[in-house]
């Protein structure tokens, strides 16, 4: 179910899945906490950076319970790192909630997205639309690491985390027919996002790579 995963269309045919990653949603009361929380202190600078950041009006994103997304420590003492491990998060919800809600023009995504990402994130919601399935089952995201990049102004970072598709699925929306990964296929998807942080201080997907394999849980 490989959201932005590299594959050939060949190989797209031949599978009868789509295979899911790379954005996602959960329950905002249950799955999507962010467990163990670091409340540690941080610079001044970047405290009052996330301050303005925390200020934007944010969309308020909600899944259904049939697609839980979780995030397993997400979480970073330092304030820039966590803010944007937490724009990362709700980007991904944001492209899961689009499929379910089969909207590949929706405005919750294009918010977490550049002008220049964005484009990826509509082909591969509709990879999922054009073939009228939604996504069900649960996918856990782990092992983030964000490198802060040093480019000049400070508003650059990559993301690198995996998932496990070991329970998703997509459902034909008309015939109910669920289907996984063909059998033999890796469940585990390594993602590399490069971000960068708008002039209201939100951390906007640029680009995502993704690879089969290569996880370890």
């Amino acid at each position: 179910m490989a959201r932005r995963t590299v594959t050939t269309a060949a190989a797209l045919a031949a599978s009868a899945a789509l295979l899911l990653t790379a954005c996602g949603g959960g329950d905002d009361s249950s799955s999507d906490d962010i467990k163990g929380a670091d409340k540690g202190s941080s610079s001044p600078s970047a405290s009052a950076s996330a301050s303005a950041s925390a200020a934007v009006d944010r969309p308020k994103i909600t899944l259904p319970s049939s697609f839980k997304l979780t995030f397993e420590s997400w979480t970073s003492s330092d304030a820039k790192e966590q803010a944007v491990l937490d724009d990362a998060k709700e980007e991904l919800r944001a492209g899961y909630a689009a499929i379910i809600a089969n909207d590949p023009d929706s405005e919750d995504l294009a918010f977490y997205d550049t002008e220049t990402g964005l484009p990826q994130s509509k082909k591969w919601i509709k990879s999922y639309t054009d073939k009228n399935v939604t996504v069900i089952g649960e996918l856990p995201a782990f092992d983030p690491k964000v490198t802060l990049v040093d480019s000049g102004d400070g508003r650059t970072a990559s993301l690198r985390y995996c998932t496990d598709e070991s329970k998703a699925y997509t459902k034909n929306r008309k015939t109910g027919k669920e289907v996984g990964n063909p059998a033999g296929t890796d469940p585990e998807v390594v993602y590399v996002v490069t971000l960068r942080r708008s002039a209201q201080g939100v951390w906007q997907n640029a680009s995502v790579t993704s690879k089969r394999g290569g996880c370890t849980k």
